[in-house]
């Protein structure tokens, strides 16, 4: 039987839900990735799945430092509705800032009450624990560039996911 060990090419299914235990986010079309291959998967979901076989489905519980990050209040602004464009003024709208050194950072309107408006740049589910659900649905020896790259090749054009 097959397993999951360092240089395997691995495909997961999995959901994440919220300390509610709603589902936050979910992926049904397999995310592949190389076991220990500097893949950028997160760390706690490659040691949770070593050693596992096709067909395996894993819990994990990540708490905030390993999966969204604690919150960070240097983040959250508070400012007058009117000194907000219009398109900008309802709960959920994204605004897109820009630094100095021209990295883009996406803002949230979380709050909008007494004439004041809330912009958030915490991840949603900053400061919570969450929990992965994984399916382990296919594992196969990676080949060289794949180890290399920590991702399987896209058959039909060569090039890395």
């Amino acid at each position: 039987m097959v397993t999951v060990t360092p240089n395997k090419l691995v495909f997961i299914t999995y959901s994440i839900l919220d300390s509610r235990g709603m589902v936050v986010e979910q992926h049904d079309i397999p995310v592949g990735y190389v076991q220990g291959a500097n893949s950028g998967i997160l760390p706690a979901i490659e040691s949770a799945v070593a050693g596992r076989k096709v067909g395996d489905r894993v819990e994990i519980t990540l708490p905030p430092e390993e999966g969204y990050g604690l919150r960070d209040e240097s983040l959250v602004f508070v400012d007058d509705l009117e000194n907000v464009p219009p398109e900008f003024r309802r709960v959920g709208a994204e605004v897109l800032f820009e630094n100095e050194s021209g990295e883009t950072k996406a803002f949230y309107v979380t709050a909008i009450e007494d004439g004041k408006l809330t912009l958030d740049g915490n991840p949603s589910l900053a400061g919570q624990s969450v929990t992965c659900l994984v399916n382990v649905t296919d594992i196969r020896d990676a080949t060289p560039e794949e180890i290399r790259n920590g991702r399987p090749l896209d058959v039909q054009t060569g090039t890395v996911h």
